[in-house]
């Protein structure tokens, strides 16, 4: 994390915010195509989905073979979505929504064009994903299904204002639109960033803690001047919520939450592919559950609450119990040492990590619970603690809820910011 600095050295200041909103509100993100709502919905569908057959794809939307025909014929033509060159039935290839049963018609598909799948055209455009963190950041650029093109780009740097991040994400977005050209495609139409703040409309970032941001800072409209490249931003957990639905382990659930542990606590809820939206999310709101009455204090007087998970609060408690200041790496490695102490904290922590998948699950009922976040390896260290915290908040006769625990790759974070801008693009 960025360190502390003088009040005046780095204050973002907003002179005339409303106008500074009104320019960047006024600089129309691109879209790939201009069509219905149905055309639009049929794109973002086969990316989920995809690659999908043409009788799959209508029942899901409930449109006829016609209408379907027409748009997709539409989007062949595009070039935004294309025929896999597998012929054999592929109705069953891609990953269906929650609860969906295929209904088959086999003579009416027999009398019909052979069976293909549909997917999106991947290499047809390409896009660059940005994760901001408290003193260093990571591009990578992505094609249209975010598939990594070339390698990530990584920058530190110590505290700096909006303006001087824009200049210094210059060079990783330069190094990425030159990953593009050198595997023979085109170059990025749009830059997504995802950071840990507040961002309003995409454009401004009003709040970024990690950063020690305080203020108003337009830092897409900062980074499309600079990068020549059309940016929107997005709160780093929303982004990863929307590629779990897009790309990864949330596609076809019709609920999921989204539980990440580390420097802070995050949660998040997806419902019918989408990310819930509500404002709420980049404040942390589960930060202050209860998970154990008789756990430690947290900086704001609350006892037991999920604080308790974070990595900072996870130091201090080891270095009560040995006796003398220990970081958070030397309890994990003490750990997976097996020392009896960092067993037992290891244990208890992910005891009170079930304890908050449990009641996160009472509340929201989602169909399957991920994992994230650059300390969820712990709970893969204890899964009999984790679960035995779930169970002990969970009626005996409800439903096990399947825990998927994520790979926090830190390009996963980049890919995340990308996927958000995918969505973007094809949607409009």
């Amino acid at each position: 994390m960025a360190g502390a600095s003088s009040p005046d050295s780095h204050k973002i200041i907003a002179d005339n915010t409303e106008s500074q909103q009104a320019d960047t509100q006024s600089t129309p993100v691109p879209q790939w195509f201009s069509g219905s709502p149905y055309t639009h919905q049929v794109a973002a569908d086969i990316v989920q989905y995809g690659p999908i057959a043409r009788t799959t794809l209508a029942q899901i939307l409930d449109l006829s073979q016609g209408a379907l025909s027409r748009i997709t014929g539409d989007l062949l033509h595009l070039n935004v979505i294309e025929e896999s060159s597998d012929s054999s039935d592929t109705r069953q290839s891609g990953r269906l929504p929650f609860g969906f049963s295929q209904q088959h018609n086999d003579n009416a598909e027999r009398r019909g064009r052979p069976l293909t799948a549909l997917q999106i055209n991947a290499n047809e455009r390409t896009f660059i994903g940005i994760n901001v963190r408290g003193n260093s950041a990571l591009a990578v650029a992505v094609n249209a299904r975010c598939e990594p093109i070339g390698e990530p780009h990584t920058i530190d740097f110590s505290y700096v204002s909006a303006e001087e991040l824009s200049t210094l994400l210059v060079k990783p977005i330069e190094a990425c639109v030159a990953d593009t050209k050198k595997a023979g495609l085109p170059e990025p139409v749009l830059v997504g960033v995802s950071l840990g703040g507040h961002v309003v409309d995409n454009q401004i970032v009003t709040a970024a803690p990690f950063l020690h941001w305080n203020g108003n800072a337009p830092l897409a409209q900062l980074l499309t001047t600079k990068c020549t490249i059309p940016t929107i931003l997005f709160n780093d957990l929303e982004s990863a919520v929307r590629h779990e639905c897009w790309f990864g382990a949330g596609v076809g659930v019709s609920r999921f939450a989204l539980i990440t542990i580390g420097a802070g606590i995050g949660y998040s809820i997806a419902q019918d592919g989408a990310p819930l939206n509500n404002s709420e999310t980049s404040y942390g709101t589960a930060t202050h559950i209860i998970v154990d009455p008789e756990g430690p204090r947290c900086y704001q007087g609350h006892i037991g609450c999920a604080d308790c998970l974070v990595n900072d609060s996870i130091a201090e408690q080891y270095s009560e119990l040995i006796g003398k200041t220990c970081s958070f790496e030397d309890f994990v490695s003490d750990a997976r040492r097996g020392l009896r102490q960092a067993t037992q904290l290891l244990n208890r922590t992910c005891f009170r990590l079930g304890v908050l998948i449990a009641t996160i699950t009472n509340a929201a009922m989602p169909q399957k619970v991920l994992i994230g976040g650059e300390s969820s390896f712990l709970a893969e260290m204890s899964m009999e603690l984790l679960r035995k915290g779930v169970e002990s908040y969970r009626h005996s006769q409800a439903e096990p809820v399947p825990i998927e625990i994520l790979d926090d790759n830190w390009i996963n974070w980049g890919r995340s910011a990308a996927s958000s801008a995918i969505e973007r693009y094809i949607r409009g």
